[in-house]
């Protein structure tokens, strides 16, 4: 019988006290009671309009229906038949406005917990199943997939259950791509990322890692030299945007993104077992109001600063982050500097020492559909800090572009490329941020999964 109920059941976390002094996972994860309690929210809608929400296709009645059922591991392979990273996504896809969104309980009441229930099957199963699955037979036709973020990950999976010899190469020594050096270990640990990788390689995909493409080997010498039929670049938007103020260049000022590499790849995220490599203030200033800057202000409180502000030129109601992510900031102790901006950053023998914020209104709205930010003249004041994280964006490094020179890309840095991933070079396909730009992994992966299609195709017709 169907759970009438208007509100999901609460996710369990810990108290907010205790977790911003560690990296320990923020949301606790259903019990088996509360998963079979919220999935009999489910209605099992007849046009499913949740599926049609989601990047990835996920059947999303037949999952929920197989946990209602009590069948977790059924419900954990219903996930996989669409979904190469069920437990990644479970926890950092913005189903709110994607699945749930579409939800049909959600017209007069909230959602079904797509998103809980996703991590519920997905973590049963890493806790109680093992993987017996074995790669299928090869059809000996080598793809090369350029990148092991969510995009990579997921092109190289579906890739590699029709039979193809996949190889990642990875920059980094670390697999997962942002993953694994960009989601800070409280929402993301690094153990669920890890699992949902050797699941691939078990499938017999071939991972290599400090293996940066256009430096020690080109695309083109994958295609000709070392004998790839196709390959997918997923290589994400890794180089950062700054603000272009006066101060920037001060001893003190973080890019986002190298902040939260350092945390999760230096292993700051064991802090204070191991000694951090990252050297974080008393007061730090984080300007931006996306999830990265949500990440990047919650790391610093866990890192030992006193006092962490959030420093955005617009309201809390254009603010891109996800309200999860901002709830939790709050209830962390980070402070909400809405409607400032930064002019500059103000340093003392080559040091930050504070940062001169200006006050905004909002004027009419941008090509983004926000309504764009005007400063107040006469309003600038200094908020002491010294520490600055930049988090306002990122865009593609131009490595692989640079080097793959009848490449289209656009100016801004982009890979060109059409819905399915065909680039303009012939057996090359690329997908997720190296394309868009930065944006969710969620998006990424249905990138890699259309991708992945389109190069099965490619195969097929030469």
């Amino acid at each position: 019988m169907p759970n009438m109920s208007p509100q999901k059941i609460k996710m369990p976390e810990r108290a907010a006290n205790v977790r911003n002094k560690d990296f320990s996972e923020v949301a606790v994860g259903y019990t088996e009671s509360m998963a079979r309690e919220e999935a009999a929210r489910c209605l099992n809608c007849k046009h499913r309009p949740c599926v049609g929400g989601c990047p990835v296709n996920v059947k999303i009645p037949e999952f929920i229906a197989a946990i209602a059922a009590g069948e977790f591991e059924n419900a954990y392979r219903v996930l996989r038949r669409t979904n190469t990273l069920p437990a990644v996504c479970g926890r950092v896809c913005p189903q709110e406005t994607q699945c749930e969104k579409h939800c049909v309980r959600a017209v007069k009441g909230e959602s079904v917990a797509i998103g809980r229930l996703e991590r519920f099957a997905a973590d049963w199963h890493m806790e109680h199943a093992e993987d017996a699955a074995e790669p299928p037979a090869s059809n000996g036709i080598k793809i090369a997939v350029v990148g092991s973020g969510p995009a990579g990950l997921t092109c190289a999976g579906d890739l590699a259950a029709l039979g193809y010899d996949v190889t990642i190469f990875e920059a980094f020594h670390a697999a997962g791509g942002v993953l694994t050096y960009g989601i800070p270990q409280f929402r993301l640990p690094k153990e669920i990322v890890r699992k949902e990788i050797d699941g691939l390689q078990r499938l017999g995909v071939t991972i290599e890692t400090n293996m940066v493409i256009g430096k020690i080997a080109s695309v083109d010498e994958l295609l000709t030299e070392e004998g790839f039929a196709a390959v997918f670049i997923g290589t994400g938007a890794g180089l950062p945007v700054f603000m272009k103020i006066p101060g920037e260049n001060l001893n003190g000022v973080y890019a986002s993104n190298e902040f939260l590499t350092r945390i999760n790849l230096m292993k700051a995220y064991k802090f204070p077992e191991y000694a951090t490599p990252v050297k974080v203030g008393k007061r730090v200033a984080v300007v931006g109001g996306g999830n990265v800057a949500m990440d990047a202000a919650r790391s610093a409180k866990r890192l030992g600063a006193d006092e962490v502000y959030i420093i955005y030129r617009r309201s809390e109601a254009e603010m891109p982050a996800r309200a999860e992510e901002v709830h939790h900031a709050r209830e962390e102790g980070v402070i909400f500097k809405l409607l400032t901006n930064p002019t500059r950053i103000i340093g003392t023998d080559g040091n930050v020492s504070g940062i001169e914020l200006v006050q905004m209104t909002l004027g009419a709205p941008d090509a983004s559909g926000r309504r764009r930010p005007q400063p107040q003249a006469g309003s600038e004041r200094i908020l002491d800090a010294d520490t600055v994280i930049i988090a306002i964006g990122q865009t593609p490094n131009p490595l692989i572009k640079s080097t793959t020179p009848d490449l289209d890309t656009y100016a801004w840095g982009g890979i060109g490329a059409d819905a399915a991933g065909q680039t303009s070079k012939r057996g090359v396909f690329a997908g997720g941020d190296a394309v868009t730009g930065a944006a969710t992994v969620i998006l990424a992966m249905g990138a890699g999964k259309s991708a992945a299609a389109a190069i099965h195709r490619y195969v097929a017709a030469r």
